[in-house]
Parts: C-alpha cells; sequence; structure tokens
C-alpha cells in the first residue's frame, strides 16, 4: 500500500497523554492506582454539578446546541464581555487548533516559549509553519527573547499564563511591555487554562487586555478547577470578527450536551469551587514542606502541580513511582530529563506520593 500523508504530519510527534489508571492496574496488576500525571481535579465537580449532568442525561438522544445558547449568556454575564466574544471548544485545545488553522500556513512562523505546552508546536506544525522556540530563563517566560524571535512572517505568539510544565506566570507589567510595540497583525494567543488558581496581585487578567489589544484571543477551561476534564468544555475570548474566523472552522456540535449542561452548574456554584482552590493551596503548601525536608528541589507553582527536579533519569524515578502504583509525568518529552511534573492532589494521595517518593529517590 502506497498512500503517503500530507509531509507536514509526519514531522508531528504525536501527543502522549498521562497513562490512564485502568492502563497501570491492568498491565501491573495493581488493585490500587492514584494519578498526578494531568492536572486534573482530584475532587471532581460539585454535587450541583453532577445533577445537572443526570438530567442532561436525558436528552442525548438530540445533537446539542451548536451555538451553547445558556452557557454563551451566563459566562458573558459573568466575564462583561458581549456574547458574540466567546468561542466554545471541545476542551481549550480545540481553540488553540482552530487559532493556528484560521491564521497561519506553510512558511509562517510562530513563535513559543520552550518547554511549553507541545499542543503550541504540534497544531503550528501541522499546518507547515515554522516554530521559533526561545527557552525559558530560569523557568520564566524569556519576553524579549520572543520580540527578537518575531519577524515579517509570525502570525502567532503563544503565551500560557500560568504555563505548563513550569507553573510559573508572566506579571501584569511585563505583559504590557511586551504588547506594547508589537505589530497589531500578530495574534497575541494567552492561554490562561491555570487561571483560577492564581491569586497574585500582579497577575493580569488576560481579557481585559482585549479593549486595548484587538488581536489578543484568551482562552481558558473547565478541565482543571471545574473538574471537567473527562467532558471536554473550553472556551476562548476575544475580538468579535476574531471570533467570527474561528466559527467558520469550528465543527457544528463539538461541545456536547452534558458538558454544557455541567459547565453552567460550574459557573453557578463558585463557593464550591473557591473551596477547592483553598485545599489546592493547604496541599501545595504541605508537598513543598515535604519536599524540602527531604531536600528535593522544584520550581514555585501558581498552579495545581508541581515541577520537581529528581536530579536523576526522570524516566527510572517514574516507572518506579508507577510500579507503586503511583502515575506522574515524566518531563523527557519537554526536554527536562531530571524532572517529574505532579498534580497536586488530595491529602491522601499527596502523603501516599512523599512516602513513595521517598523511597524511590532514596533507592536511586
Amino acid at each position: 500500500m502506497n498512500i503517503t500523508p500530507k509531509e507536514n504530519i509526519l514531522k508531528v510527534k504525536p501527543y502522549i497523554p498521562g497513562k490512564p489508571i485502568e492502563d497501570v492496574k491492568r498491565e501491573l496488576g495493581l488493585k490500587t492506582v492514584i494519578k498526578l500525571a494531568s492536572n486534573e481535579n482530584p475532587y471532581g465537580p460539585s454535587p450541583k454539578v453532577l445533577r445537572a449532568m443526570a438530567a442532561a442525561s436525558r436528552t442525548v438522544n438530540r445533537y446539542p446546541d451548536g451555538a451553547c445558547f445558556y452557557l454563551r449568556h451566563e459566562l458573558a454575564r459573568q466575564l462583561g464581555v458581549e456574547e458574540d466574544q466567546l468561542i466554545f471548544g471541545n476542551g481549550s485545545d480545540e481553540i488553540i487548533v482552530l487559532a493556528v488553522r484560521a491564521y497561519v500556513g506553510k512558511g509562517d512562523e510562530v513563535v513559543i516559549a520552550q518547554p511549553s505546552f507541545l499542543i503550541y508546536e504540534i497544531a503550528s506544525l501541522l499546518e507547515g509553519a515554522i516554530v521559533r522556540s526561545v527557552p525559558l530563563r530560569d523557568f520564566r517566560y524569556d519576553l524579549p527573547g520572543m520580540k527578537k524571535a518575531v519577524n515579517a512572517n509570525t502570525k502567532i505568539i503563544f503565551i500560557g499564563n500560568p504555563d505548563n510544565p513550569a507553573g510559573t506566570y508572566v506579571p501584569r507589567a511585563q505583559l504590557l511591555e511586551f504588547l506594547s510595540d508589537l505589530r497589531r497583525d500578530i495574534i497575541i494567543f494567552i492561554d490562561e487554562a491555570y487561571f483560577e488558581y492564581v491569586h497574585e496581585k500582579d497577575y493580569p487578567n488576560g481579557i481585559d487586555l482585549l479593549r486595548s489589544y484587538p488581536n489578543v484571543i484568551v482562552t481558558r477551561t473547565f478541565s482543571k478547577m471545574y473538574g471537567l476534564a473527562g467532558l471536554r468544555v473550553g472556551y476562548g475570548v476575544a475580538d468579535a470578527k476574531i471570533i467570527d474566523h474561528l466559527n467558520r472552522l469550528r465543527e457544528p456540535f463539538n461541545v456536547n450536551s452534558i458538558a454544557q449542561a455541567a459547565a453552567i452548574a460550574c459557573l453557578k456554584d463558585k463557593g464550591f469551587y473557591r473551596r477547592i482552590a483553598k485545599a489546592v493551596e493547604e496541599e501545595r503548601i504541605f508537598l513543598y514542606k515535604s519536599l524540602k525536608s527531604m531536600n528535593v528541589a522544584y520550581e514555585q507553582s501558581f498552579t495545581n502541580f508541581i515541577l520537581i527536579n529528581v536530579k536523576t533519569d526522570s524516566s527510572i524515578i517514574a516507572q518506579k513511582l508507577m510500579k507503586r502504583g503511583i502515575i506522574i509525568r515524566d518531563m523527557k518529552a519537554w526536554g527536562l530529563n531530571q524532572y517529574i511534573r505532579v498534580t497536586i492532589g488530595s491529602q491522601k494521595e499527596n502523603r501516599l506520593l512523599i512516602k513513595m517518593l521517598n523511597e524511590v529517590l532514596r533507592e536511586s
């Protein structure tokens, strides 16, 4: 058989997600496995959200509302934006892909940080783009370096704020300085998947930039804080003209009806998620203290995960932890050969992680 895909496809290494719990149980014969690899909410959605999902399940014989009418109305009200400034996706990942498809062609250029969220690079390479990767400095964005990478062919600049896998953020003053003299025909894509976890005073709300910078796209998700990773629903906020461009590429029923109902219920149950944010903060402090007591280095995080320097082959550490029933993220795919990334789990999960990590590091 001589079937050949487009040249760009063969240049891309497929994204490999965190291993599912059931796969590890089956492969290693384990009864109990915890997953701390994919930055998920360990507490799950609120009871109100579960009830909304159950109610929506009664009508799954019908196609979902392709316009996400009720979700759009509620989110626009809460964010203080116009309804035509919103687009919804099968996770915020889909909006990343739509933006690249809309504005990037063969030979165009995209600027990203290195390391950063892998989908930025994958989506760009699939469209035939040249990707300019600017290394992080002390696990923070080198905005002056990214600005130097901009040229006449640059179409999109991706900024994860906070970023994955570093867990750090770009302060407001630095972001405004970066934006101030960039060309307005470049899309500035600000990925705020971890927005709800950040409470620093100098952390910028990307949506506030839209009036002054109509070339900005901001994305957020219900997969992280809101615990809907299995339903896949995210959204983008931008100038109405940009949203119109993206909607022309969007699949007509890309957000299912249960996901829409769950997302609306999340937006109406803020108190529940404030308690989760507090729990994550408490557990982050516990993990910091525990890692310090073990003399293990880590990066200060403003998300629900922590980047940890194990000072040895990260793959060995990841495999040993998996054999003990703990799935974490080996960071070799990001070029960080001595780092693992650990999701902040529940109290029980975090205490087990520290116990097992201590054992594994002593062995190594």
